[in-house]
């Protein structure tokens, strides 16, 4: 009751309010803003490791610089047999300039019906046409912001140029050919949806001019995490000349990034809740100051030091424990309209917050870890007590004859 009491500040101790009513909101932002950014980053990582690793293998076997992968069925089959592998795809793969109303660069990928199926991330987001003509040897699957680029839809053509042309007597001639657009697929990740193109194994193979080879197998593991711990046997069984990557080889910089980036971000945004601390300092310092004779009277009525420190730590605690809680409900609240409230500001605002050329992906993720959540809390509310303990102690060694002498 004395606690709650001296937090409720009379006209003459309003600036104590303001302080305390500061240091609330302090907790509570920092709270907040810690549990959404770090939801942000985690949700970063999973949609872009989603996406990723759902058009690329966890394993990619390519063959050295000019060199093709003949035999590749008889390598599938052995790679297939390792216990934790789940699927082998064979890939032909070369840049081209794609070509239809404008013009754009392109990764065009060679790959069967039956592989392009199996790629979720693409057959169950098509947008435009189906799959249905996928094995023809004249038609093409693309990104819907490469057909946009292209000024092409399902139906159109679209002309693939490549610079490994045929030799002649007056030099290399670029090769051209013509394609009929089957279908467009969103990803959701810019990279893909802009640059990439699918066409069957067979016709990427006489585009390229392969024969029966092709340039890269990928291999397709139960789990990301635990496809590492197969590189040895992925090694033991590729008996040819080629490059063996793991996922995170392929994309080591780009992960590695975001990591430092994520643990950057929380030492920054934990010195939030560490300022949100001082100030509950300040303002419990400024209140015993006032409360001095209130603390004098209390000491001569009987109450014990330890009576007069529990006042005073409650009085700052529950500014920290109800802080927190308020960050707590906050931050989880963002995270779960995190969209509504960003397409929210656009429209206020008319600027794009999110641009998916910058950001790579078309929405703002956001993914909640429980044990994230958990330790930002208790780091708040440690702070929030440890800074309790000065001001109430000070306030249990006042001399009640010395706060009493010029009454």
């Amino acid at each position: 009751m004395m606690a709650l009491r001296y937090l409720r500040a009379r006209r003459q101790e309003g600036f104590i309010s303001v302080i305390a009513i500061f240091s609330f909101l302090g907790i509570g932002l920092g709270v907040a803003t810690l549990i959404i950014v770090m939801s942000v980053m985690n949700g970063f990582r999973a949609e872009l490791l989603d996406r990723i690793l759902g058009l690329n293998g966890h394993y990619e076997v390519r063959a050295p610089a000019e060199e093709n992968i003949n035999d590749y069925n008889r390598l599938a089959l052995r790679l297939a047999e390792i216990p934790e592998v789940v699927r082998v795809t064979p890939l032909v793969e070369g840049q081209v300039m794609a070509s239809g109303k404008e013009a754009s660069g392109a990764l065009v990928r060679g790959i069967t019906p039956e592989d392009i199926a199996a790629l979720d991330v693409i057959s169950t987001n098509l947008i435009d046409g189906s799959l249905d003509r996928f094995g023809d040897n004249d038609s093409i699957v693309l990104g819907y912001r490469l057909a946009r680029t292209l000024g092409v839809q399902a139906g159109d053509k679209v002309k693939l140029i490549s610079a490994n042309g045929t030799p002649t007597a007056f030099g290399t001639m670029p090769r051209v050919k013509t394609y009929e657009v089957a279908a467009q697929f969103d990803t959701g990740m810019y990279e893909y949806d802009s640059g990439y193109i699918y066409m069957s194994l067979a016709a990427a193979q006489n585009y390229f001019r392969t024969g029966e080879g092709v340039t890269a197998l990928e291999v397709f593991a139960e789990d990301p995490e635990q496809a590492l711990k197969i590189r040895r046997e992925i090694i033991q069984a590729v008996d040819i000349r080629a490059f063996i990557y793991d996922w995170q080889q392929s994309r080591a910089s780009f992960f590695n990034a975001l990591q430092v980036e994520r643990n950057v971000m929380f030492l920054i945004l934990t010195l939030i809740i560490l300022v949100a601390a001082f100030n509950i300092i300040s303002s419990l310092i400024m209140l015993v100051k006032d409360k001095g004779r209130s603390i004098a009277i209390l000491r001569t009525m009987g109450a014990t030091r330890g009576m007069i420190m529990r006042i005073f730590f409650i009085s700052g605690a529950s500014i920290g424990v109800i802080g927190t809680l308020f960050g707590f409900l906050l931050g989880l609240g963002f995270c779960a309209n995190i969209d509504r409230i960003k397409g929210a500001i656009e429209g206020l605002t008319g600027a794009e917050l999110f641009s998916a050329e910058i950001y790579f992906l078309s929405h703002l993720p956001a993914k909640i870890d429980a044990t994230e959540v958990t330790v930002v809390v208790i780091m708040a509310l440690a702070l929030s007590l440890l800074a309790t303990i000065y001001p109430s102690w000070r306030a249990a060694r006042l001399d009640p004859v010395e706060a009493l002498r010029y009454e």
